[in-house]
């Protein structure tokens, strides 16, 4: 038994929504916003780097397999809500893109490096822009930012289907200013003069005394 042709034209518009969908509608999201890592943590927030916790125990879901590659998004504050999920691994923005993009892919990990349970007595973390020696036209290059930001992250699963799973966009994050950096010259410069100082009141009595000894003894 067919369809009659007023049946078909029912069916048409549902079909045509189906297949206008665009791909990576579908994605997971993980209930997770990724953190600084503790502020009592020396360079925690530098002028071209920043690190984060690692997102321990969070993609243990049963779409994300253990070969599935793990990447770290990072944006602008202000381009995050454009960003768009590469349909292949292969299109992954990269640090050349930021510019332009406003944001791209870097520091790719699976889920095996991010374990559930207590980390136990080592450091878990992760820098973002810790890596000088790779170039910024190569995919997952960790490359230093920048500039002061503000920046947002967040982790975002691929698989050889496309993208699989987004945590939340982490809260903005401001580096620090070139100026608060370049203030401590000048006052080491300071601590310089003084002990300069200092040194030669003392140098100058030595040479008196050792005048007046010489003198005495003459």
């Amino acid at each position: 038994m067919g369809l009659s042709r007023e049946q078909s034209g029912l069916l048409m518009p549902p079909l045509l929504l189906l297949i206008c969908l665009p791909l990576g509608t579908g994605l997971e999201r993980i209930n997770y916003v990724p953190q600084l890592s503790p502020a009592t943590l020396a360079g925690t927030l530098t002028h071209s780097t920043f690190t984060l916790e690692q997102p321990r125990g969070q993609f243990s879901r049963l779409n994300i397999s253990d070969f599935d590659p793990i990447w770290l998004v990072v944006a602008h504050s202000n381009a995050s809500q454009n960003f768009i999920a590469p349909q292949r691994v292969e299109d992954s923005p990269v640090p050349a893109d930021f510019p332009q993009k406003g944001y791209y892919l870097t520091l790719m990990a699976n889920r095996a490096l991010y374990p559930g349970g207590q980390p136990g007595n080592q450091l878990r973390v992760l820098r973002v822009g810790n890596d000088t020696g790779c170039s910024p036209t190569t995919r997952g290059c960790n490359h230093p930012l920048p500039g002061p930001g503000p920046y947002r992250v967040k982790f975002l699963v691929m698989s050889d289907r496309g993208p699989v799973a987004e945590t939340d966009w982490s809260s903005d994050t401001r580096l620090q200013q070139a100026e608060a950096l370049q203030a401590a010259p000048g006052l080491r410069s300071a601590g310089t003069v003084v002990i300069i100082a200092i040194l030669s009141v003392l140098l100058a009595v030595l040479l008196t005394a050792l005048l007046g000894l010489l003198i005495y003894t003459w």
